[in-house]
């Protein structure tokens, strides 16, 4: 996959690009796709701007996918995910969760957005929930969502 990143401010203490092309590569992988997506990392006024602009709602949300792709283009340009920084810091020190972790965790969704994955309807919403932590546990991450482990007769599973 290719991914270009750009960061709308100071990016000290953020997760740098190679992260951010790790994160979509192992996951294009495992979902056996290839092509391209950008990742706009931003402050919450620009955040806030995108948030209102498509989708009529106020504030900064912590990820925004906007797809893009041609029918036709098997391995071209998926489309851009918009990562809001600061909303994403305080949902990651709120939870406390790991920030890079939280950062792996919404860059997965957003890029699962761009491939068709929505979470509107409780069974849409059931299945990509599964699919991102199955896809995090690629990146040692734990469940986001809290649930707990399940338990086979192996132990944890």
């Amino acid at each position: 996959m290719r991914v270009a990143v750009s960061y709308g401010l100071v990016r000290r203490g953020l997760p740098a690009p190679p992260a951010f092309g790790r994160w979509i590569d192992r996951t294009a992988g495992m979902l056996d796709v290839e092509g391209a997506v950008s990742i706009r990392v931003s402050d919450a006024r620009e955040g806030a701007a995108l948030n209102e602009r498509y989708r009529r709602r106020n504030g900064a949300t912590n990820v925004l996918s906007f797809p893009a792709r041609l029918p036709g283009d098997p391995e071209g340009f998926w489309g851009d995910i918009v990562l809001c920084a600061p909303v994403i810091v305080a949902e990651a020190e709120s939870a406390g969760r790991p920030l890079r972790n939280h950062f792996a965790h919404l860059t997965v969704h957003g890029f699962l957005h761009l491939l068709g994955y929505d979470h509107e309807q409780p069974a849409e919403r059931r299945r990509m929930e599964a699919l991102e932590i199955r896809l995090l546990e690629l990146f040692r991450i734990p469940d986001p969502y809290g649930n707990p482990p399940a338990v086979t007769r192996g132990g944890i599973h």
